[in-house]
């Protein structure tokens, strides 16, 4: 019996609310449940005050929506109105208050040196002040502007600042997301359940953490779970159930056990491995011992969590499980085994570039990232193709496009090469590997492009809105954070209106904690840098809202950039820790931006103009969530990062980051990800029924149809597949 039929739609738990703000949050659907009869009141009265207030925050209910909220009755809907604003007004960043440090931003922002010679004039002669101790710390030699009297801290409160702007001019071009009709709470969340579950991509910390909260009430498990990672969090809810395991390797064995006890299923993180009830010992030894002798030799690759684990597990109990110790022998170094990797690595050493093709050509998951190495070993590139054609077949769908995104990229010599680990931590080298043949390139692409085709399913009338081909394909999803207007890294999309505002919010937990937004402008060859900062307020076309140094209450910070006197055609956003909590410490931390046009005025921050927001979180010390460019057609694009640079424990500035900024978001710039476009060509050459491009012929329409877009349009036809920018990891072909 599924959980959720339990759950009484009159008085929601804890754990349905939290089910339906995902749902309402990931898919942007409201849980109703079957359609019933209309109930007499004022429901319909209820549904538009709601959509009223949604409209406040740049939202508004579908038709279909409205309908179905209108034969509900009136309390019913107000109660629900409450839950999805109170979703919806933290997906766009609109649940805190945005307070700015100075009160007229972006107007009256001062001059940097007369702000600080103010300040400093204030701590040394007002009355006040004077009498304040702190007053003693700009009397010596070396002063430190930083601690002067009423510096970093808001001088007026949240309704003053209210009161000192005007109302924002709603215009047609502010951001209004539909939000649709969902069915019941349980297949919503059976839906989402599975899409996370069977995603190709490997998922975002927070995807995991909403898979394994919808694993818990859903009891259907896929019994196809193609990323690790995301199988050990369904092996959790199997092992707590007594279900069967979904293990194939020794290593996922590894990672449920890592799940299970609270640690990092991605095994980037040691684990304390907690103390396991005797069932489950029985059920995890059980795996492991139904597996081949000949995948022990992934045991050396975490050699130290496997005697840790087997401390807690006991194998020694169960002699009925004879494999499964010797797992644990192999880790102690007792027997001897050889893994795969260890063993192309002996022959690629000795020069048997053969054998060791030989080797990977039964792991096709292993061979084809290596066959770039493998072509300039000086083998025969013959023998490599016709052993990679063989492979291709075997390999599953994101290896495949991985590798086709590699080698266009080795089309043309690159700038460097960029480096980013699961955290979005990245780094860059210098491209000094040998070219690859043009006649190599061609065959393997072409190799590439069969085989995916040939496992992409017949769309029937494909209709692809334009706005999307340039999004990248979500080949990993492990650097970026869910949340309003998201992409993958490597996704272009146009910049519409003429004022740029990004923007960060923070709020300690513990200690003071001061970050710091800035922003790099650099030329079109990425040097000549200019920046806006708390070290230089304003620019010819650039203003700061202030410095905040204190975030016990929350802190915001803005800039805004006129894009039309824009004399750099490079601006970078950065978000810098200064001191106290890193991003994923802080009690609350995210990064946004917003467009306006010139006659918008309104408070520094507006939700119904957020076009993109997402909390910032990783190990780095510098977050670089993305960056605009100026095309040669004088339109303005952004381009996503997800990236955070390690920088230094304390005191990061823009200054002291420009070089390695510069040569970071170049080389994400100008590297050729593989894009929706590239798909859709596939498509379109395998559709069996007329092809549009064009998200008018929508109403055209009539037969089996697949969408792709970034947001689900009006009028598809029923049973239309769609993709979207929350689904497109759907996209990618098993």
């Amino acid at each position: 019996m599924d959980a959720l039929e339990n759950l009484p739609p009159e008085d929601p738990t804890p754990e349905s609310l939290a089910l339906e703000g995902l749902v309402i949050t990931r898919r942007l659907r409201v849980p109703l449940g079957a359609p019933a009869d209309a109930v007499p009141g004022w429901g319909e009265t209820a549904a538009r005050q709601l959509d009223a207030a949604l409209l406040s925050v740049g939202f508004t209910c579908s038709p279909a929506l409205l309908a179905r909220l209108a034969g509900l009755p009136g309390q019913e809907v107000v109660d629900l109105g409450v839950r999805v604003l109170a979703a919806v007004r933290r997906l766009a960043g609109d649940h805190v208050r945005h307070n700015a440090y100075f009160i007229d931003f972006p107007a009256n922002v001062p001059d940097t040196v007369e702000f600080w010679a103010g300040l400093l004039r204030e701590a040394l002669l007002d009355p006040v002040t004077a009498l304040d101790p702190a007053s003693a710390r700009v009397r010596p030699s070396t002063i430190d502007l930083l601690s002067l009297p009423g510096y970093g801290r808001y001088r007026h409160t949240y309704a003053e600042l209210l009161a000192a702007h005007a109302e924002l001019v709603p215009l047609a071009g502010d951001r209004v997301t539909v939000l649709e009709a969902g069915g019941s709470l349980e297949s919503e969340a059976r839906d989402l359940y599975f899409s996370l579950a069977g995603s190709q991509a490997p998922l975002a910390a927070e995807d995991l953490a909403a898979l394994r909260s919808l694993a818990s009430f859903c009891a259907e498990q896929p019994e196809d779970v193609p990323v690790r990672e995301n199988r050990a969090v369904v092996n959790e809810v199997r092992l707590a159930a007594g279900l069967p395991l979904l293990v194939d390797t020794v290593t996922d064995v590894l990672r449920l056990a890592c799940g299970a006890s609270g640690g990092d299923v991605t095994l980037a993180a040691p684990t304390r491995f907690r103390s396991f009830r005797r069932a489950e010992r029985r059920a995890l030894l059980a795996a492991l011992d139904g597996l081949p002798p000949a995948s022990h030799g992934d045991v050396t690759r975490h050699r130290e969590q496997w005697k840790r684990l087997g401390e807690r597990l006991h194998p020694h109990e169960f002699p009925r499980f004879p494999r499964a110790v010797q797992v644990f022998e192999a880790a102690r170094g007792v027997r001897k085994v050889a893994g795969l990797g260890s063993q192309v690595e002996a022959a690629l050493s000795a020069g048997r570039t053969a054998d060791a093709v030989r080797l990977l050509e039964n792991a096709p998951g292993a061979l084809l990232p290596r066959l770039d190495h493998l072509l300039r070993t000086g083998s025969s590139a013959s023998a490599v193709l016709d052993t990679a054609e063989r492979s291709a077949g075997r390999a599953s769908g994101r290896v495949l496009l991985s590798l086709r995104e590699h080698l266009q990229n080795r089309l043309a010599p690159a700038a460097g090469r960029v480096f980013v680990n699961r955290y979005g931590r990245a780094w860059t080298t210098p491209d000094g590997r040998a070219p690859l043949g043009e006649e190599t390139l061609g065959r393997l692409l072409a190799i590439l492009d069969e085989e995916i085709t040939r496992r992409l399913p017949d769309p029937g009338e494909l209709i692809v809105d334009p706005d999307v081909l340039d999004v990248a394909l979500p080949l990993s999803g492990k650097a970026v954070a869910p949340g309003l207007g998201m992409l993958p890294r490597g996704s272009l999309s146009r910049v519409d209106g003429e004022l740029l505002r990004f923007f960060v919010h923070w709020r300690q937990a513990g200690q003071r904690t001061d970050y710091d937004l800035s922003a790099l402008m650099l030329d079109a060859a990425y040097g000549d840098p200019e920046q806006v900062s708390w070290t230089n307020y304003a620019s010819d076309f650039a203003r700061y809202s202030g410095d905040l140094t204190d975030a016990a209450d929350g802190a915001s910070e803005f800039i805004d950039v006129r894009l039309a006197e824009a004399t750099r055609p490079i601006i970078i956003p950065a978000v810098n820790i200064y001191s106290g909590e890193p991003f994923d410490e802080a009690a609350e931390a995210f990064f946004g931006f917003m467009t306006r046009d010139a006659e918008q005025e309104g408070r520094p921050f507006e939700p119904r103009t957020v076009r993109m927001k997402s909390d910032l979180r990783g190990s780095g010390q510098v977050a670089l969530p993305l960056v605009f460019l100026r095309g040669d057609d004088g339109a303005w694009r952004v381009k996503w990062l997800h990236l955070y640079l390690k920088g230094h424990p304390r005191f990061n500035q823009v200054e002291g980051n420009r070089v390695t900024t510069s040569l970071l978001v170049r080389s994400i710039v100008e590297r050729d990800h593989l894009r929706v476009r590239h798909l859709a060509d596939l498509l379109r050459a395998k559709a069996t029924a007329p092809v549009t491009t064009a998200a008018t012929a929508i109403a055209t329409a009539t037969g089996r149809a697949t969408y792709i877009g970034l947001e689900a349009p009006a009028g598809l036809p029923p049973g239309a597949r769609v993709y979207t920018a929350a689904t497109l990891h759907e996209l990618i072909p098993a």
